[in-house]
């Protein structure tokens, strides 16, 4: 590793083993035509993407070059790399918590964010329910709170296209094993019929009327806990990216920093607790 300071985001040896192998047989799959490796530590690389995923700073500030740690962002999300480091990661997280690689039931929730200034508008909408101009981020989550899938779409479109298309996403990501599906009263019967063509019953949990303001309901709650996780990572507090698919994979590395650290048994501090160690 280069010589600088360390960021209380950067992997720790320990850490950076679980990531390394998927890496490295990356490295492998593409070397240039006289074979030469490149000039950027893969472990630096990975750092800076984290870091700015938690940070929320521009391109032009993570360490090393910003075309460098883009060049390996943007490859990694075009071919897929990203979501097998989060998958090898999940299963680990899963299989630690005494469970089945696999889930049989996730569950469903949207979230509409901002979208910053530069974001195309081709790619975002106004949420005229929440009052959103931004982005919509689907996410199905499994008990554990754990992403089993993303999708990313304009904020004005209905949450019942979003469902249908995480439903679709998690019959592929879930090997099949999923047979339910928990949701709330924003999602209609065209996801419940959706969810019956691939062989998931999707259930609509109702609240309870006599409830005042927010009540969590079982099990539904894990996909707003795993929202608010989310939060945490600066990147994803507003939509920055241009690409859709570059916000899915934000989510990605988000979950992969998240899932590393539990793994290891390492906790970042948060802005309260480095006031206090002041």
């Amino acid at each position: 590793m280069s010589e600088r300071k360390p960021y209380p985001s950067d992997l720790s040896d320990e850490q950076w083993s679980l990531i390394e192998p998927v890496i490295t047989v990356w490295k492998d799959r593409h070397r240039s035509v006289s074979g030469h490796q490149g000039a950027y530590d893969m472990r630096e690389i990975v750092n800076a993407i984290l870091y700015q995923g938690r940070t929320g700073c521009q391109w032009a500030y993570p360490l090393p070059q910003k075309s460098a740690t883009y060049y390996y962002f943007a490859a990694w999300r075009d071919d897929g790399t990203d979501q097998v480091i989060h998958e090898l990661l999940r299963c680990q997280v899963r299989e630690r918590a005494r469970r089945l690689e696999d889930p049989t039931l996730v569950v469903l929730d949207t979230q509409s964010v901002h979208a910053a200034a530069g974001v195309p508008a081709s790619t975002t909408g106004h949420d005229p329910a929440k009052r959103v101009p931004g982005r919509k981020r689907g996410l199905a989550v499994d008990v554990l709170g754990l992403v089993i899938a993303v999708v990313v779409l304009a904020a004005n479109v209905h949450d019942n296209t979003a469902g249908i298309a995480l439903l679709s996403e998690v019959a592929v990501n879930a090997g099949g094993t999923v047979s339910k599906a928990l949701v709330d009263q924003g999602f209609k019967t065209q996801v419940v019929t959706h969810g019956a063509g691939l062989g998931i019953g999707v259930e609509i949990v109702q609240r309870n009327p006599q409830h005042k303001g927010f009540v969590p309901q079982p099990k539904r709650w894990r996909v707003e806990q795993t929202y608010g996780t989310l939060i945490l990572h600066r990147r994803l507090v507003r939509d920055y990216e241009h690409r859709p698919s570059s916000t899915s994979s934000r989510v990605y590395w988000a979950m992969t920093h998240v899932m590393v650290r539990r793994l290891t048994g390492a906790n970042t501090p948060t802005w309260r607790e480095a006031a206090v160690a002041a």
